[in-house]
């Protein structure tokens, strides 16, 4: 039976000792109480740090914590104190944390920090690596981890593995900053799903990969030598259910024992942070100071309760920060506060569920306006919990959570008089108003919430493994690949249809730069010499370029894609006759102005098409003068018998009826190939694995959905299996 390991930092349990022996309690944070209802189904199997230090020597304590953690389908990862310091304090929230969230000035780029985060990722993998078994699927957890799918995919190959990043995803400018970066891209990318909260940090993982790896990636996929990643946004939920129950009845009662202040007497106002310089506090803090200061009206009239739950005590920074929060709250109630009435009620401590809830409900207004969050689920939490429809969201606009909940009052945490505004605006929001914008993200927060979230991710890797063991069954190896073999050997008339760019020579960003090596010439030659055999190279180069390069073999040639076709020994004849050619007069100005608009690119004129290159275009940049030529060509060409193909790093336009599958119609006529072989590695070569028997090998060099009934990883590959034919005739 197939299990689900999770990885994360932390265990959902926890390990307390107490002299010899020991309790587990459940773990704080979101991630724990998110997957519960993950884990706590069968099948499942979660590794992490049991959040106690036991020495290395004591064997006896390591054996039965972990036996008692198997009870709870727990596998413990043990850390030394100094490890858990360099690589969690130190490389994870002193260096990753502050960067990823858009503080380069306080990342600290420490070697030893990353010296331990890899010896730590490392061990992580060598622990799930030992209870792996074929079939199970791998989700791995955070910024913590972010080496772990890498590692794993060298332990493991043929494992499932799927990650999930809980914060930002910084742009390129940003993350490009890091010494480490193309470690921590190249361990990302050992997962075969990575997913994020939304579309943003999605966009900027592609821009990096694309940017500093020089990976590429099309319809968010990106392509890594024989696989491909899948890169996605599954945004977070919660557990819907749970909060969004009636609990007007206690919920008041409950808040008067919290805050030691009668419910309702006032407009109530929530904040609830842990304790962190991105979650914007004391610039929430100024901007209530600078409402009271402009409002007036509302003095004695409404009351900010802050909760703040304590975070990373034993770290300078956050000292220092939850004294700027008392000053500014002292500052406020001083200036503002009287015997009656206190502006802003402070709560240093965390709460249990059931006072959660109660504040929740409450609130006529929460704040949730942090500098910068991966989603937020305090904002998902305080709309579900308002049963009545009542109340008014004030959200950040750079919080992951502000995509789904579109209908809060977004701002810029960083713009005192906007916040001043939305705050003014949403204590005076009619109730009618007010109920409308809670009902449209109750609904969308209901269809969404964490299990359908944990669903989503996990149904997305299932399906990658069934692609998976798909391209395992049409990779060309080992049994299969022997039966090639023995069939070429066998044929006495064979025939070969290649492609060349991108088959049997890799991309290059010049074209002009990508000329065959004399080995490969001479395996050509050796492939197209004895009797029998036919050699047809089917390419979308021009018939200069195939004539200086091939012209010495006895090949067949056919160029532009099928527009020109050059039988073995004979001249060069269109495959279609009577093609008119003045549509260039109106299409070459196009292409040459988005050429001169996009540096990198350029046009290539052929005798039957014109082509826009853009292999050397920044990917972003690319993307959109793509969608942008398309467009136009597509107005342009229209009501002509024109057509619009897109190629690898190529958009070419040329007349219609042409294609691979017509341009080597001359060999196909000829009876007597018991061999047939084509092989190509894009869309321009789908018409030439269409127009073949279904007894033909038919290969892609390069994962994904194809006509073709087998593939290869690379242009490599696929020029070793053309050695062994030769070797093999």
């Amino acid at each position: 039976m197939s299990r689900l390991i999770i990885v994360s930092n932390r265990l959902p349990v926890s390990v307390t000792l107490e002299g010899r022996d020991f309790e587990l309690r459940q773990s704080p944070g979101g991630l724990a109480t998110g997957l519960g209802s993950v884990h706590g189904g069968r099948g499942s199997v979660w590794v992490g740090w049991p959040g106690t230090f036991v020495p290395t020597g004591d064997s006896r304590t390591r054996m039965r914590i972990t036996r008692r953690l198997v009870e709870s389908r727990c596998r413990p990862v043990f850390l030394s104190r100094s490890e858990l310091d360099d690589y969690y304090r130190g490389f994870s929230n002193r260096t990753l944390w502050p960067l990823f969230h858009y503080f380069p000035t306080l990342a600290e780029p420490n070697w030893s920090f990353w010296r331990a985060y890899q010896m730590v990722n490392a061990r992580f993998a060598d622990r799930v690596a030992e209870i792996w078994r074929e079939g199970d699927l791998i989700w791995v957890h955070d910024y913590h981890l972010m080496l772990l799918p890498g590692f794993l995919r060298r332990r493991v190959p043929h494992a499932t593995v799927g990650f999930f990043l809980h914060i930002p995803f910084p742009s390129f400018e940003v993350f490009r900053l890091l010494p480490w970066r193309r470690e921590l891209l190249e361990g990302v990318l050992g997962a075969d799903v990575v997913g994020f909260h939304n579309y943003d940090y999605t966009r900027h993982f592609l821009s990096c990969a694309r940017h500093i790896l020089g990976f590429e990636h099309r319809f968010d996929r990106v392509a890594i030598d024989s696989r491909s990643v899948a890169v996605d946004a599954f945004p977070m939920g919660i557990d819907y259910e749970r909060f969004n129950r009636p609990a007007a009845s206690i919920a008041r009662r409950r808040l008067e024992t919290v805050t030691r202040v009668p419910a309702r007497r006032r407009r109530r106002i929530l904040s609830i942070d842990r304790l962190d310089y991105t979650k914007g506090i004391v610039e929430r803090l100024d901007s209530y100071d600078a409402f009271l200061d402009l409002h007036p009206e509302y003095r004695g009239k409404i009351e900010l309760v802050l909760l703040v739950v304590p975070s990373r005590t034993r770290v300078e920074r956050y000292r220092d920060l939850r004294e700027q929060i008392d000053r500014a709250v002292g500052r406020i109630n001083g200036r503002y506060g009287g015997i009656d009435w206190t502006p802003v009620h402070y709560l240093y401590r965390s709460v249990p569920f059931e006072r959660l809830v109660a504040l929740y409900e409450s609130a006529d207004v929460a704040l949730v306006t942090p500098l910068r969050d991966g989603m937020n689920l305090v904002s998902k939490e305080y709309v579900a919990c308002q049963v009545d429809g009542h109340g008014v969201l004030v959200l950040s606009e750079t919080a992951g959570a502000a995509e789904e909940l579109a209908e809060a009052l977004l701002v810029n945490p960083y713009d005192r008089l906007q916040n001043v505004a939305a705050l003014a605006q949403a204590l005076s929001m009619p109730e009618e108003e007010q109920v409308r914008r809670m009902r449209l993200m109750q609904d969308r927060l209901r269809r969404y919430d964490v299990r359908a979230w944990a669903a989503d991710f996990i149904g997305r890797l299932r399906r990658c493994r069934q692609e998976q063991r798909r391209e395992k069954d049409r990779r060309l190896a080992g049994p299969v690949r022997s039966r090639l073999i023995a069939a070429w050997s066998r044929a006495r008339a064979r025939l070969l249809l290649l492609d060349y760019d991108g088959t049997l020579v890799p991309f290059s960003a010049q074209p002009e730069a990508a000329r065959p090596d004399l080995r490969l010439l001479s395996l050509l030659r050796r492939l197209s010499s004895p009797p029998g055999n036919e050699l047809v190279i089917v390419s979308g180069r021009a018939r200069k370029a195939l004539d200086d390069w091939f012209g010495g073999l006895a090949a067949g040639l056919v160029a532009e894609h099928g527009a020109w076709v050059k039988c073995s020994g004979e001249d060069w004849q269109p495959a279609m006759r009577g093609q008119s050619q003045r549509w260039k007069e109106s299409v070459r100005p196009v292409i040459q102005r988005f050429v001169v608009r996009t540096p990198g690119s350029e046009m290539e004129e052929k005798d039957f098409s014109l082509v826009w290159h853009y292999r050397r275009v920044g990917s972003e940049l690319a993307v959109a003068r793509l969608a942008e030529l398309k467009d136009v060509l597509i107005e342009l060409t229209a009501n002509r018998r024109l057509e619009i193909l897109e190629g690898s790093k190529v958009l070419e336009v040329r007349n219609a009826g042409t294609g691979k599958g017509r341009g080597i119609a001359p060999w196909l006529r000829r009876p007597g190939a018991g061999f047939v072989l084509a092989a190509g590695d894009d869309r321009t070569d789908e018409d030439l694995f269409g127009a073949l028997p279904d007894r033909a090998w038919t290969v892609k060099v390069g994962p994904g959905p194809s006509q073709a009934r087998f593939y290869v990883e690379s242009p490599a590959r696929l020029r070793a299996l053309l050695e062994r034919m030769a070797r093999a005739t």
